[in-house]
């Protein structure tokens, strides 16, 4: 009974709590790449990346590194970072909505392939639970205990959050519709308007050539 319910809770983390992305992609000198995560507000967010050394036995060339901005929907900025091999963001979302990272290799002749390792995690995702371990001398019992209650919690958010996104739909979907109402009357009244002036038009024609 107790695993049948931790494999529920796996699965219910799986389903709805926020995704860790960590990616590897490759990026053509004078290009942009730009990744986005939706975010919810109030939650916690973590990136880090790195370019990949093209000679692990020497040192990065300077055509090789990145300029990297992250930015929210609304143009706020939370990191910019010109001409770096490496570098990594932390920060507590304010609003919610998509929050995009940006990557952008310099010109170069002839053009380059630069790669990229990026690990961007959100929510219970960036919790290092082996360093809480560590530096709060817990047992397994414990650590597993606060990993799942945090699990819980995130998962409890979650759904509040996916409450209020489908009723934004509803409200959206019931707005529309009225408004397909009102255009839908509209256009029948417009048509009705158009078929009753061109009956007394022909009606006025007819009586003057006296055919009625």
């Amino acid at each position: 009974m107790i695993l049948r319910s931790v494999l529920v809770l796996v699965l219910l983390v799986v389903v709805l709590s926020p995704a860790s992305e960590s990616l590897r992609f490759e990026l053509q000198s004078g290009q942009t790449k730009c990744i986005a995560e939706d975010i919810k507000s109030n939650s916690m967010t973590v990136g880090k990346y790195h370019v990949v050394k093209p000679n692990e036995d020497q040192p990065l060339p300077d055509s090789h590194k990145l300029t990297v901005r992250v930015t929210s929907s609304h143009g706020n900025s939370f990191h910019s970072a010109e001409k770096v091999e490496s570098g990594q963001f932390a920060f507590t979302a304010a609003e919610q909505g998509d929050y995009i990272s940006c990557f952008w290799a310099a010109e170069h002749s002839p053009q380059i392939t630069v790669t990229v390792d990026f690990d961007w995690r959100t929510g219970v995702h960036t919790k290092d639970w082996t360093n809480v371990a560590k530096k709060g001398q817990v047992n397994a019992m414990e650590l597993e205990l606060k990993n799942l209650f945090d699990t819980v919690q995130s998962i409890h958010e979650e759904m509040f959050y996916l409450r209020e996104r489908e009723e934004e739909m509803q409200e959206l979907n019931k707005a529309t519709t009225s408004k397909m109402f009102w255009l839908s009357f509209l256009s029948l009244f417009l048509c009705l308007s158009v078929a009753g002036l061109q009956f007394w038009h022909l009606k006025s024609f007819f009586q003057k050539k006296k055919l009625i």
